[in-house]
């Protein structure tokens, strides 16, 4: 059988919250979905506009306004200075389109992260001026941590408003206006606005101020097709605030209302927009988007969420789908040669790992140089990867399936420059974790006991990023093992969750459907996953890496479909007559019928024929 946690272990109405039992007498297994995810009553399942928390407990927010309230009165330049990932890309087209209508003049700029790395930095605000001479400067999803370069804007007079969702422990930069849910002093109720989401927090009360003074103003609201992508793509938090702000932006493309660079990306992948789902912003747009900031220019992503011409949305779509494609390509081959790697050091004798470099501990971290590239040991709690050719705008890809695969913290290091790879040249790092380890904290810790180790660094507790000197790569690693020394073991132990079993009847299209559009289920608020134990009527190995079952279950009349992708047909065993799998309940289409399909995460046989 297989080691899974339940989510909610009562198995009885009256055992659920009091609020939820009239909803379990509909649907039980909803009512214990619900449960599972820490909601108590309906009215946190709330999905009107009005459910918002309110913009005014935004620290800084109300002096940022009236600093865009102005600027816009008063004709000022204002620059939008973005991120380039999708986050980044959203918010920067929600503020162009939003201060237009509003009546400002107002561009934005992004910087190439290969030129001018993350942040309002002083580079930035040179290009800045020396391109559109802003009196104001807006950033959007960065800044937190931009001292420097809000000194630089202000010698030259020019106004900065900070907005971002970044975490910091440490002062806000001196702008003349700060609003980040997470910076120091604020009591916004929720942390887990991404940076669209505080972009539409600034915007919505700056309508509704000139809207109450008789000034041009417009619905932001109309613009939550951005602020659902952006969310969703930048695995922000599920909260019931972020849920009522993607299932408006969802519907919104579900109708058609919406930017037309969305439904050309769509129409791109082959979706219709009227069957769109919220993991769809994650798997289906976010990565169209975001190739345009990994491989080329974020300024075509975003021109590609602005154009208001149907034809001009297509061609950019299709550059988009292009670079997507390359970055898939590229992806692969360093996937592969960083599987490589973690398995030749994996497998390695550890004196002789450890004779390669006096840094490294002879139990936690093992590092050295495997032709052109640097590495920890799987054995170590950590995945630390370097290499000298690899591209730093996909190691934050590369560095979330090494953590997938081996469920411990990975960190994937590219040169800033592949023409410069000498040992004071500078390499970026890109950062994922697994549920229990603060990556973000944990570099802060890094930093901290050796200030000269790293450069720059910033992020979120599952992901950030860091930037040091090529020579500091091994003794970074080591101070990283460190840190991760200090962790409980258990930590390290993956918990695979479960909802339990399902009902007989709730093994139907119906169901399914139902329960797909019974909330916005992601990060934070966790896909309906299942298990259960079902007898093996047939089977079928496809493309010699997916195994098909047909499955009967207790009390279900007929026999039930399910798809395990890419397993290792080495561990199936063909006399299984039972199995045991934990499962989410999918629909496929095939020939323009929809039947009920088990998508299979993990199977143990239970008895063999």
């Amino acid at each position: 059988m297989l080691n899974l946690t339940p989510r909610y272990t009562s198995t009885r109405i009256d055992e659920l919250p009091a609020a939820l039992q009239p909803l379990a007498a509909e649907s039980f297994t909803l009512a214990r979905l619900y449960a599972g995810r820490g909601i108590t009553t309906p009215d946190e399942l709330t999905t009107s506009l009005a459910g918002l928390l309110p913009a005014e407990a935004l620290h800084g927010v109300t002096e940022a306004v009236c600093l865009l309230d102005l600027a816009i009165d008063e004709r000022q330049r204002i620059l939008i200075v973005g991120d380039f990932d999708c986050d980044g890309a959203t918010s920067t087209a929600l503020m162009m389109r939003a201060l237009t209508k509003m009546g400002a003049v107002v561009d934005f700029l992004v910087p190439d992260r290969f030129k001018y790395g993350y942040g309002l930095t002083p580079e930035i605000v040179e290009l800045g001026v020396e391109t559109f001479q802003p009196d104001v400067i807006v950033t959007v999803d960065n800044g937190i941590s931009s001292h420097e370069g809000v000194a630089r804007a202000q010698a030259d007079g020019i106004t900065v408003i900070i907005t971002d969702h970044h975490l910091t422990t440490k002062e806000t930069p001196p702008a003349e206006a700060v609003v980040n849910p997470n910076q120091l002093y604020c009591d916004f109720a929720s942390k887990a606005l991404v940076g669209v989401g505080v972009a539409f927090y600034v915007l919505g009360r700056l309508a509704k101020l000139r809207r109450e003074a008789g000034k041009s103003t417009v619905q932001v609201s109309q613009y939550l097709d951005l602020v659902a992508l952006g969310t969703i793509a930048d695995v922000g938090v599920l909260d019931k605030n972020n849920r009522i702000l993607v299932h408006h932006g969802l519907s919104a493309i579900r109708q058609g209302r919406c930017c037309m660079g969305i439904l050309a990306l769509l129409e791109q992948a082959g979706r219709d927009p009227k069957q769109l789902h919220a993991q769809d912003f994650g798997f289906v747009l976010g990565p169209r988007i975001n190739a345009a900031g990994r491989m080329d220019n974020m300024r075509i992503g975003i021109e590609c969420l602005l154009t208001e011409d149907w034809s001009t949305a297509q061609r950019l779509a299709q550059e988009l789908e292009q670079l997507n494609r390359t970055r898939r390509h590229v992806e692969g081959e360093m996937r592969a040669q960083a599987d490589s790697i973690v398995q030749a050091l994996a497998t390695e004798d550890d004196s002789t790992s450890s004779a390669s470099n006096d840094n490294a501990s002879n139990d936690e971290t093992i590092v050295q140089v495997v032709s052109t590239a640097k590495a920890s040991n799987r054995g170590a709690r950590s995945i630390i990867l370097y290499k000298d050719d690899w591209h730093q705008g996909v190691i934050g890809i590369v560095a979330g399936r090494l953590k997938e695969s081996h469920y411990l913290p990975s960190i994937v290091f590219a040169p800033a420059d592949t023409e410069h790879t000498d040992e004071d040249s500078v390499i970026k790092g890109s950062a994922r974790s697994i549920p229990g380890i603060h990556i973000r904290d944990a570099i802060e810790q890094v930093a901290e006991r050796h200030p000269d180790l790293i450069s720059h660094f910033g992020g979120h507790a599952m992901a950030a990023g860091l930037t040091l000197k090529r020579r500091n790569f091994e003794a970074f690693v080591t101070a990283f093992n460190e840190v991760m020394a200090q962790m409980d073991d258990e930590v390290f132990a993956e918990q695979k969750f479960t909802d339990g079993p399902l009902q007989a009847s709730d093994f139907s299209l119906w169901f399914a459907e139902h329960l797909a559009d019974a909330s916005i289920w992601g990060h934070g608020f966790a896909p309906p996953i299942f298990d259960g134990v079902f007898e093996v009527l047939s089977f079928k190995v496809l493309k010699d890496k997916h195994l098909k079952l047909s499955l009967r279950y207790p009390d279900v009349q007929y026999p039930i479909e399910a798809i395990c992708f890419n397993f290792d047909n080495e561990a199936w065993d063909y006399r299984a007559k039972q199995v045991h799998l934990l499962f989410q309940l999918d629909i496929n289409e095939w020939n323009s019928k929809q039947s009920l399909q088990l998508m299979v995460k993990d199977l143990a046989v239970v008895e063999q024929g």
